[in-house]
């Protein structure tokens, strides 16, 4: 992957369990808008999103043009950290590459218009998943247990939608 655009809720779901390392088992350049950093207000995630981005080499930067063909185009309200988002997606799609650009959300209606333009989508969710997959950054049982404790402090799921989170693991 080129670049990886996490977004607020995924960085709230990350960061109120401790798990923001996790965003780094992407190969990718990691993006994190400033206007999707000032949306993460909650504790004990806030401390924990200032501490990755002090000590993690993760981007800010959104392409002026293409934040302003987002907008135009998508109809998104301007700063906003959806623009910012998808303004990534636009800046970075690659027509023949469909994992050339990608948004880490769990917004509905921003993963759907990535996908749309072209990027590829996962949630926080993946990113365990991801990382229990690539096994040099934690074991399918810590996984398991990552996506248990993000259920249970704050980004809820059906138990459909939890079981094949925890099956995507390895269960």
């Amino acid at each position: 992957m080129g670049r990886i655009y996490v977004g607020p809720t995924s960085l709230y779901a990350l960061g109120q369990v401790g798990e923001l390392d996790l965003l780094e088992s992407f190969d990718g350049r990691l993006v994190v808008p400033k206007v999707v950093e000032r949306q993460v207000t909650t504790e004990p995630a806030r401390s924990a999103l200032a501490d990755f981005l002090n000590e993690t080499d993760v981007s800010t930067a959104v392409p002026d043009a293409a934040h302003e063909q987002a907008v135009e185009v998508v109809g998104i309200d301007e700063g906003t950290h959806e623009a910012a988002m998808l303004a990534g997606v636009v800046a970075h799609v690659d027509p023949n590459d469909r994992h050339a650009v990608a948004v880490v959300s769990e917004d509905r209606r921003v993963r759907r218009i990535a996908e749309g333009l072209g990027g590829a989508v996962t949630s926080s969710f993946g990113v365990v998943a991801r990382a229990a997959a690539e096994d040099k950054y934690l074991s399918r049982s810590q996984a398991r247990r990552i996506v248990r404790r993000i259920d249970a402090n704050g980004i809820q799921m059906t138990g459909e939608m939890r079981s094949q989170a925890v099956g995507a693991v390895g269960e």
